[in-house]
């Protein structure tokens, strides 16, 4: 697969054996030649020169802002932007050129080298963008650690009344478990779904880590990323992965990329027919103890928690 079309999917930002799963070393190597593959730093790829979108601000008299300051500061984002997006000041001038222009008074402290700071540039987002593109920014500035809950929070709650009620959704939804966009976008959708309470990489005894987990309904969801899965090897671990979460009494449901991506309906459809099937469910059989050793029967194979979690394959599985 092509490398720039494998940085889109993983959010404009992606190491070294992110993009090898689906790409191969030589691909990597010539867009990087070609300049389509910016070779930002050391095991981190981008699909832009970051450095350009500052000068670009820079010279329109502005402030990198938004999503293309999420970009700078090294986050992945449901999808790269495609213009640069600048804050300028209420007295300033409207530069020329392909700019995404936005108007507001930043204060010296919330700017760094011509770039809204971390706190600032989520809180922009949290604004202005759709839900499950800011959750996407957010979750991935918490994992950053250029940021922390608490100032989200204060931040937020001190913000003037336009947006405000936008921002602190966000805030509140953002959780640094969640592992990339994708993930982050479905939980979005998740959030809308009554009756749904899904908890980013839920942890279930034996298998490992799952995407996310209403473990009260006994509900387990995968973004099933397609780097994942590109090997034989991948795939087996996969089937067996998918084997013991049923085995364990869970119902797992399964979405692609491009289903979170585009077709946001028929995931929030398909998550309120599961709410109600789970919930029949546990009606009938009672609430799902996911510690219940009789749930996974004998095994004869490895004893630990999360042999998914490191790719070890148990010895039963061979």
């Amino acid at each position: 697969m092509d490398p720039v079309d494998v940085l889109r999917r993983l959010g404009g930002i992606a190491t070294y054996q992110e993009i090898l799963g689906p790409c191969t070393r030589k691909q990597l190597r010539h867009a990087v030649a070609q300049g389509q593959v910016i070779h930002a730093r050391r095991d981190r790829y981008a699909l832009v020169d970051t450095e350009a979108t500052r000068l670009t601000a820079a010279r329109a008299g502005g402030v990198l802002s938004h999503l293309s300051a999420a970009a700078w500061w090294g986050w992945k984002v449901k999808h790269p932007p495609l213009r640069t997006t600048v804050t300028i000041g209420p007295h300033g001038h409207r530069p020329g050129g392909e700019v995404d222009v936005r108007w507001s008074q930043l204060a010296d402290a919330e700017v760094h080298r011509h770039v809204s700071r971390p706190v600032r540039t989520v809180l922009d987002c949290a604004r202005a963008l759709p839900f499950d593109e800011a959750l996407a920014v957010a979750d991935s500035a918490l994992r950053s650690g250029l940021v922390a809950p608490h100032e989200l929070q204060v931040a937020a709650a001190t913000l003037p009344r336009t947006g405000r009620t936008r921002a602190l959704r966000v805030v509140e939804a953002a959780d640094a478990r969640a592992a990339n966009p994708f993930e982050s976008v479905v939980r979005a959708v998740a959030l809308d779904v009554p009756g749904l309470r899904v908890e980013p990489q839920g942890k279930v005894p034996g298998v490992g880590r799952v995407d996310l987990l209403d473990e009260s309904l006994g509900l387990a969801v995968e973004a099933d990323s397609f780097e994942h899965h590109g090997t034989l090897a991948g795939l087996r671990r996969d089937v067996r992965r998918y084997t013991e979460l049923t085995r364990r009494g869970l119902t797992v449901i399964r979405f692609l990329w491009e289903e979170a991506m585009f077709d946001q309906t028929r995931v929030h459809a398909v998550l309120v027919d599961a709410v109600a099937h789970c919930a029949a469910v546990r009606a009938a059989l009672g609430p799902l103890d996911l510690r219940d050793s009789r749930w996974t029967g004998h095994t004869g194979g490895s004893s630990r928690s999360e042999p998914w979690t490191s790719g070890e394959v148990p010895r039963w599985a061979g």
